[in-house]
């Protein structure tokens, strides 16, 4: 069970990454793939960091959108340069 919310906090955090850095999402399976990634680039910064969101569902998604936000951005650095 616990694989399916993964699953489904990476898909929304995908998509919300990709309407606030593009304007646009990367499809289902593009918006699950940027939104795990982005999960596991948000624990490490905020870990690193020092910040704590409370956990829970708000906070995984918090913590997940902010990651793929940042994995957006990077993204679009390095193909600019």
């Amino acid at each position: 069970m616990e694989f399916i919310w993964f699953i489904l906090i990476g898909l929304v955090a995908g998509a919300l990454a990709g309407q606030i850095v593009r304007g646009g999402g990367f499809g289902v399976l593009g918006d699950i793939i940027v939104g795990i990634v982005g999960a596991l680039l948000g624990g490490f910064l905020f870990n690193t960091f020092g910040v704590s969101t409370g956990g829970g569902l708000l906070g995984s998604l918090i913590v997940a959108t902010i990651g793929a936000v940042v994995l957006l951005y990077g993204i679009r650095l390095v193909r600019s340069a």
